[in-house]
């Protein structure tokens, strides 16, 4: 199998691989176990366009680098959703929010509307194989079970009946794009040191083995594909892949490839323009939608995307595949590997912030890839910072604070009494806002916040070297975790253990401030049970700013200071309040906690307090200056 991977990570790579082989029996808890099953897909697709159906066969190598001997391996079978009284229904039927996109909308599908995928025939080398499906899920049982280090080669032949598009996948969106192909294929579930991960299919998140894709798609003429990996044949297709004429009957056999990817994605009309941009870099970025001239939005699209492409992979990483392709289709915007989704009919603002969303998770779904039925924050949350940053930069706007829509509704939830912790499994949450606010809002803020513990360098340092170490390995996180300890020097656990495992929240008030001739005294208050460091900021009546910082014990240091910053001693997280004493007096001052509002303070009102002149000044929470 060709590999990216070690073709980014060059000199480094064996020596990491070295590290986790060692150290990572000993430890026991880190994400990635030192192994990963392997996979290659080889597909022939056949498509009748006017039923909206499609045959299948495909090879598959699999390769079992586990310790553990397997007797079945399990295929998701995601079509089956999009069927009446199927967990997806059922699920979208009774939770207190449905998102509106489904709704009731499954149940009410007619026979010639709904999905199925149904395996044919299955075979093991030359042996028919039993292959058993319920809902989304089917199993395929191995003749011998596949002992570590073996490797299997499975045959599959399938037939699909391909939905009218619901969520993600489907025919005929909103917008009149006749082919969503997502989550289309039997594709192979992931197992690791968790055992096999076999979620029912209801709409949320994905996981899966990185493999190399060889997939040909039997089409007619009219029908101009976009998607996952490179195409083959572009001067045997046209449809501006090459300045070839686009054949005008008959089908037209589309061949892409794609290496070191998780999935495979593609979708289909015969109304789709072709552009495409090249970047310096190396990396084709084409784009993919609708002739419809009222769409505007797409003209300027690709000079921005292809800034997006530089400022991701300056921030976060190099982008290894090459090509990057935004396609019009879909129900709002999804990523998949080398490709993404969106709904087109958007002003240009619009498009751009979810083209730069679903870019941006080429880097930490597409290439870091951590489990997101698991830990869902680590792809949503640091994909959504990234593109804040990035649009911030871009439309010069909310510069200071670029993650305030994610401060917003993170602690708007936080008020609301509705919050889950962000440990809860992606399919389990109670209500589709605690996960939405959950893994995007909070995990946002949770990278964000980062910076008041470890300072905005060492963040950004560890965000890089994070994707530097644990490219195409899963990782969890503890691996996060620990690459941000290292690279800033501190104790993050408990920043940790209340962020994933409570609802614990920050709030820290001013509760009394006294300022006599030569001293000024502060006392601070710990409403909030999560324990941060706190910034504190003196300004003075002509303008001058004197801050303080106060660490946490727990993190047993401290953040880089600022130029006249002084530190101040830790607080104890067991004791509830703290008081500064300062030998300095500034009548008509202003005292202020977190003036750069890097932390997530559920009440901002008791914040802040300012006095007018005078010699000797007292004030009290809740009295009188």
């Amino acid at each position: 199998m060709a590999n990216l991977a070690a073709a980014m990570k060059a000199s480094i790579y064996h020596h990491i691989l070295f590290l986790v082989i060692v150290f990572v029996p000993c430890t026991g808890w880190a994400q990635y176990p030192g192994w990963q099953q392997a996979i290659d897909y080889t597909m022939d697709i056949t498509v009748d366009a006017p039923q909206h159906q499609y045959s299948g066969s495909m090879d598959v190598t699999y390769v079992n680098n586990s310790p553990d001997v397997l007797a079945r391996i399990p295929f998701h079978l995601f079509f089956n959703a999009f069927q009446p009284e199927s967990m997806m229904d059922v699920r979208s039927r009774n939770i207190a929010d449905p998102d509106r996109r489904v709704g009731d909308r499954i149940a009410g599908l007619p026979e010639d509307e709904q999905g199925w995928i149904t395996v044919s025939r299955a075979t093991v080398g030359k042996t028919e194989a039993a292959f058993d499906a319920s809902g989304t899920i089917g199993w395929l049982t191995l003749p011998k079970a596949l002992a570590p280090g073996k490797k299997v080669k499975i045959h599959l032949d399938w037939d699909a009946q391909v939905p009218r598009q619901v969520r993600r996948s489907g025919w005929m969106n909103a917008q009149g794009v006749e082919f969503s192909m997502t989550q289309w294929y039997p594709k192979v579930c992931e197992y690791d040191h968790h055992g096999w991960h076999t979620n029912p299919y209801i709409g949320r998140e994905f996981h899966g083995v990185w493999g190399d894709f060889d997939v040909t798609i039997h089409m007619d003429a009219a029908y101009m594909i976009g998607g996952t990996g490179a195409l083959q044949n572009p001067e045997e297709c046209g449809h501006g892949y090459s300045d070839a004429t686009t054949p005008t009957s008959g089908n037209i056999d589309w061949h892409f490839v794609a290496e070191d990817v998780h999935d495979f994605a593609w979708a289909a009309d015969p109304d789709f323009v072709h552009k495409v941009l090249e970047m310096e870099s190396g990396t084709t970025l084409h784009f993919i939608h609708q002739a419809d001239t009222s769409y505007g939005a797409w003209e300027e699209l690709p000079a921005i995307a292809g800034r997006a492409l530089e400022y991701y992979s300056e921030h976060v990483g190099a982008y290894p595949w090459p090509q990057y392709t935004v396609i019009e289709g879909g129900d709002g915007g999804m990523e998949y590997p080398m490709c993404t989704l969106v709904r087109g009919n958007r002003n240009l603002r619009s498009l751009v912030g979810v083209t730069a969303h679903e870019m941006a998770h080429a880097w930490f779904q597409g290439i870091l890839a951590t489990n997101e039925s698991l830990h869902e924050w680590m792809d949503e949350g640091f994909t959504s910072w990234i593109e804040s940053e990035f649009l911030a930069k871009e439309f010069n706007e909310s510069k200071d604070q670029p993650h305030y829509w994610a401060y917003g509704g993170y602690l708007n939830l936080v008020r609301d009494g509705g919050e889950e912790p962000l440990s809860t499994h992606a399919d389990h949450y109670v209500t589709n806002r605690a996960y939405g606010t959950g893994a995007y809002s909070k995990g946002e803020v949770l990278l964000n916040q980062l910076a008041a513990i470890i300072g905005e360098s060492a963040r950004n340092a560890g965000i890089k070297r994070y994707f530097d170490e644990w490219s195409f390995s899963h990782p969890g996180p503890v691996d996060f975790k620990r690459v941000m300890e290292r690279e800033s020097g501190l104790e993050l656990d408990t920043y940790f253990q209340y962020m994933l495992n409570s609802t614990h929240h920050v709030d820290v008030a001013l509760s009394a401030v006294r300022i006599t001739s030569d001293s000024t005294y502060i006392e601070l208050e710990r409403i909030g049970k999560l324990p941060l460091p706190v910034d504190l900021r003196i300004t003075t009546a002509d303008g001058r700013t004197l801050d303080h910082h106060i660490p946490q014990v727990v993190t047993q240091g401290h953040r880089p200071l600022e130029d006249g910053e002084q530190l101040m001693a830790p607080w104890p997280w067991t004791h509830p309040t703290y008081t500064v004493a300062l030998p300095i007096s500034e009548p008509g001052c202003t005292v202020e906690i977190d003036p750069r509002r890097w932390t997530a303070d559920a009440d901002r009102s008791n914040n802040k307090v300012s006095f007018s002149t005078g010699l000797i000044q007292e004030w009290k929470s809740g009295g009188e200056q």
